[in-house]
């Protein structure tokens, strides 16, 4: 299976890119302009693979990313370009729109036009998969309730709106041109090579350099944590066997609220890597004002993709976040370089952030 893969320098998209190059059951085609969070130290495990080739590119390029389809023949194209920061969004909603809006919109556009092309099995076989967010959805009050497919669009970022868009032209190339696409929305991802800003990777780098740990409101806003490699294994599967037309949840059921995330980092580097004096890293938890709009809760319920593909997730969250902790400490050459060059401190826009 030769997969074209958009945004594989990222987070999650490197962490398909090296999950599917390993299988060596199918050839990956990266495909990544290279913003500020795309780093291709992500993919040093994979560089040199005879399954494995990278395009710099933007997918605004619509042109660009169709001969790049015909080139490579290839069998589906796996969508993760995209905006991701919250924060980001809300200071700058433009790029939001036009990457992940008529990026997606771009890229739809090209592969119609290929899977128009193709004869036989092949046409047969092609799949777009456009892999979104649970931000869609809004949020959850704190007393239950989970997201479901059917769960009605709410967003309230820029970033989540744009995603919401990008969704909805998705399913309108299915319904008008019978594009065959599948859908996937995800539940807050973390794990190596996350960039920097996120919430995880942000509060153990800092506590690593004794730098305060800005927290949002009281940190009561609830997620639920799905690691990356699990969210790989699942994304596979969608693209494999899921049915066009439909979308797939994909959660792990591991909720927990910011306070208690960065409390439990904190508790296993007093372990790892005590502070001087004793002190804890909790003392450095820091509470900054509550960025607008944040969402109080969310929650996935996997149902559908535990049933109908077969998916679990294989790390629950104590033990993942642990790993996690110990890739950091052990992965300083990765991270470094991005606070030094592309990220000062704790600081974005000239105030403490943290993110979700």
């Amino acid at each position: 299976m030769r997969v074209l893969v958009t945004g594989g320098a990222g987070f999650i998209g490197s962490a398909v890119c090296r999950h599917l190059v390993a299988s060596g059951a199918t050839r990956v085609v990266n495909v990544d302009k290279l913003t500020y969070a795309g780093n291709l130290a992500s993919l040093r495990a994979v560089e040199g693979r005879p399954n494995y080739t990278f395009y710099r590119l933007d997918i605004c390029n619509e042109g660009a990313l169709l001969d790049i389809m015909r080139r490579e023949r290839v069998d589906a194209v796996m969508h993760l370009a995209a905006e991701s920061h919250v924060d980001r969004s809300i200071e700058g909603p433009n790029v939001f729109a036009e990457t992940n809006v008529l990026g997606t919109v771009r890229l739809l556009s090209a592969a119609l036009t290929y899977w128009c092309e193709l004869g036989g099995e092949a046409r047969e076989r092609f799949r777009f998969h456009h892999v979104s967010t649970d931000e869609v959805f809004g949020d959850l009050p704190f007393g239950g309730g989970v997201f479901a497919e059917e769960s009605r669009y709410s967003p309230s970022s820029p970033y989540a709106a744009s995603k919401a868009a990008a969704d909805h032209f998705v399913r309108a190339w299915h319904q008008t041109y019978g594009l065959p696409v599948v859908l996937s929305n995800c539940s807050n991802n973390y794990g190596p090579f996350h960039f920097p800003e996120k919430l995880i990777p942000l509060t153990i780098i800092n506590a690593v350099e004794n730098k305060p740990l800005p927290l949002y409101g009281s940190g009561a806003n609830v997620r639920d944590w799905l690691h990356v490699d699990d969210h790989a294994r699942a994304l596979e599967l969608v693209i494999r066997q899921g049915r066009p037309g439909e979308s797939y949840n994909i959660g792990a059921r591991a909720e927990r609220n910011n306070l208690s995330v960065m409390e439990s980092i904190c508790d296993l580097l007093d372990i790892r890597r005590p502070r001087k004096g004793g002190k804890s890293h909790r003392d450095l938890i820091t509470l900054v004002a509550d960025r607008p709009g944040h969402d109080r809760r969310y929650a996935i319920d996997p149902s559908k993709v535990e049933r109908e593909l077969g998916w679990r997730p294989k790390r629950g969250f104590e033990a993942g976040l642990s790993d996690t902790i110990d890739w950091y400490l052990d992965n300083s050459w990765w991270w470094e370089p991005i606070r030094q060059e592309r990220y000062s401190g704790a600081r974005l826009g000239g105030r403490l952030r943290s993110v979700t």
